[in-house]
Order: C-alpha cells, then sequence, then structure tokens
C-alpha cells in the first residue's frame, strides 16, 4: 500500500446495505472478538441499516470497531418523514457516514450538490464522512470515467472539510455486486486523479486523506488491491456480512 507518510491508518468499512436483521449482530460480535484478540493494522467501522445501529453501536462498545449511517439528510433536523438526522446517527452511536454512495445517487436521484450540503451537516453534526463517487460502465466505455469522478469530486467536497477528517471512496458502478472488479491499473489511475484533485482544493493537507476502493472487495482480491498505490483502504459491501469474510479483508490492510 503506497500512502502519503501524513495519511492517516487505513480504513475498511463494511457497508451491509440494505440487509441485516438483529441476528446479524452475531457477526459484528465476531469481528470485534477477533479484532481484540489480533488488533488490526487499520482502522475499522460496520455501517449497517438505521434499524440495527443503536443496537449495534451498544454491542460493539469498548471494541475497537466503530460504527456509521449509510446517509443523512441535508437539514439538521425537521418535517422530512423518513429521513434521518446527523445528530441521530450521533446519537445512536455512529462516528462516520457513507455519503453519495452510487445507490443513492442514482436510485434517489442525489446530485453532487446535494452530497456536499450532506457532508456539510455531517461536519457539524461531529460525523467523520465517506465520501463516495464512480463511474458507470458507459462513461467507462465512452472513456468518460476520469472526467466523471473527478467532476464529482470537485462538486461533493465542500471547502469545510479542510482539517476535518474525511476519506474518498471510488466505487466504479460497474463493479458493485457483479462480481467484477477494476483492474489494478484502473484502481491505480482514478486513485492518482482523486488524489490530485484533493491537492488541488486542499492544498498539502490535501495528500492525507485515505482513498478507498468500493467494488467488490473480497478476500480472494483484497491483498492486490490493498497493496495498489494511493489505495488506502475499502469500502467493503456484501462481504462485511459474514465476519469470516470481512476479518480476512481487514487482515489484508
Amino acid at each position: 500500500m503506497t500512502l502519503s507518510s501524513l495519511t492517516p491508518r487505513p480504513l475498511i468499512a463494511g457497508n451491509w446495505k440494505m440487509n441485516g436483521l438483529a441476528e446479524a449482530l452475531d457477526q459484528a460480535r465476531a469481528v470485534a472478538a477477533a479484532l481484540d484478540a489480533r488488533p488490526a493494522a487499520a482502522r475499522v467501522a460496520i455501517c449497517p441499516p438505521a434499524t440495527l445501529l443503536h443496537r449495534l453501536s451498544e454491542t460493539l462498545e469498548g471494541s475497537s470497531v466503530l460504527t456509521g449511517g449509510q446517509d443523512c439528510h441535508a437539514k439538521a433536523s425537521g418535517a422530512h418523514t423518513g429521513d434521518i438526522a446527523a445528530s441521530m446517527l450521533i446519537d445512536a452511536g455512529a462516528r462516520l457516514v457513507i455519503l453519495g454512495h452510487s445507490e443513492r445517487r442514482e436510485d434517489h436521484g442525489e446530485t453532487s450538490a446535494l452530497v456536499a450540503a450532506k457532508v456539510e451537516t455531517a461536519l457539524a453534526a461531529g460525523l467523520e464522512p465517506i465520501i463516495c463517487v464512480g463511474e458507470s460502465l458507459a462513461q467507462r466505455e465512452a472513456g468518460a470515467a476520469l472526467e466523471v469522478v473527478t467532476a464529482q469530486v470537485r462538486e461533493s467536497l465542500p471547502a469545510s472539510l479542510a482539517g476535518q477528517a474525511f476519506s474518498v471512496a471510488y466505487e466504479p458502478i460497474w463493479a458493485i455486486g457483479t462480481g467484477r472488479t477494476a483492474t489494478v491499473a484502473d484502481i491505480e489511475e482514478m486513485h492518482a486523479a482523486i488524489r490530485a484533485q484533493l491537492v488541488l482544493i486542499f492544498g498539502e493537507a490535501g495528500k492525507a486523506p485515505p482513498i478507498l476502493y468500493g467494488g467488490s472487495v473480497k478476500p480472494d482480491n483484497a491483498v492486490e488491491i490493498l497493496r495498489a498505490a494511493e489505495v488506502g483502504g475499502a469500502l467493503v459491501g456484501g462481504a462485511s456480512l459474514k465476519a469470516a469474510d470481512f476479518l480476512a479483508i481487514i487482515a489484508a490492510a
């Protein structure tokens, strides 16, 4: 893993998406127990569905595993039925929040401007944002991948992030849940472009935030991906639902 000397510890974050009932807490307990017995080199977080966040935070209290939300509203509070405020995530024990995930951008029409507003709200509440960017297969095949992703970085990351803890997650949409994975060359090219944008936006401080890879990371490809240049961790989907798989990825960091 080739990272700037300014860069903090890698981050391995599990995104459970719309999966997990109470019984899933057993998998989180197993992860925490294993990491207590053998601490990881990386920071580790689990972002469950909102219905489990408080219970998961209580379950993991005292362990090294952080918890996070999968989204928050751009407003601090108000008449927004079904939405979740950043302060509510904090109240439920969260330390982090995923924002701008491709599934939110696609399923809910979230723009980069909205993502930036959510980042502002998350920061104000005291959450560490994981800001997602990524291109579709059509955009990649059209040769527009770098243009699309770097534009998302510029438009999704507000200036208020300067000096704050955050990470950017690159998730090629065509490699999420499809079993397909970008090549190491693809990943390194995109992560280098993202790093360049971070430096343009934040100056020398832009060398510090981890850039996570988030496209079908699994135990059998984690070592190769996490050793790639400018890969500062992973945003893990399906493989984070099973303790054994998630621990194998954590061990690769």
